[in-house]
């Protein structure tokens, strides 16, 4: 069975003797290796949402649940991130910047499908969405190399693809929208 406490004790270890995302990636492809274990470790998603399993200023790991067909606007980390899946699929987006005179616009520049047992790294500057392209509940891991709630960073609107400042609060009640529907569903 997955062990939370264990996982993120490895993570840390691994980040204290290199502080890149290499080793929580292999940490991160083994946990997700066996969905089972994970599922009976977190418990089968039964609501979208963002679980936090630990937070510092080094690291923080995350249970992300993503609702049915929801999809979260293109945003950065300005830290390296790697994600898991054990259930379901996120498909991603990864955006660039134009140039300066563009006023902070992003175009799209590739796209990434990831499904059970899939791990991506992220690197600093990428810049991404996500989609849950099922009608089911998306079960994922996500460890980001910093303080995923207290380190400053943009997201993009979604029709004009223009930059503002990243609002968590607006992104968590997003996940309980996406709920609500579920529930209506």
């Amino acid at each position: 069975m997955f062990d939370t406490d264990q996982f993120v004790a490895d993570c840390r270890a691994a980040i204290k003797k290199d502080n890149s995302h290499k080793a929580v990636r292999e940490l991160l492809a083994e946990a997700v290796s066996d969905p089972g274990a994970v599922l009976k470790g977190l418990g089968e998603p039964e609501r979208a949402g963002v679980g936090n399993i630990y937070q510092s200023d080094e690291l923080t790991v995350l249970n992300i649940i993503w609702g049915p067909r929801m999809t979260l606007r293109p945003h950065n980390h300005e830290m390296w991130a790697v994600i898991g899946i054990y259930t379901g699929r996120e498909d991603n987006i990864f955006w660039r910047r134009l140039p300066d005179e563009e006023g902070g616009l992003i175009e799209a520049a590739g796209a990434e499908a990831l499904s059970e047992k899939d791990v991506v790294p992220l690197g600093p500057d990428i810049i991404h969405s996500v989609t849950n392209p099922l009608s089911r509940l998306t079960g994922t891991i996500h460890v980001y190399g910093g303080d995923f709630f207290e380190t400053p960073r943009s997201e993009w609107d979604p029709e004009t693809l223009l930059e503002e400042s990243y609002d968590v609060e607006a992104t968590l009640r997003f996940f309980e929208e996406s709920n609500a529907l579920l529930e209506t569903a």
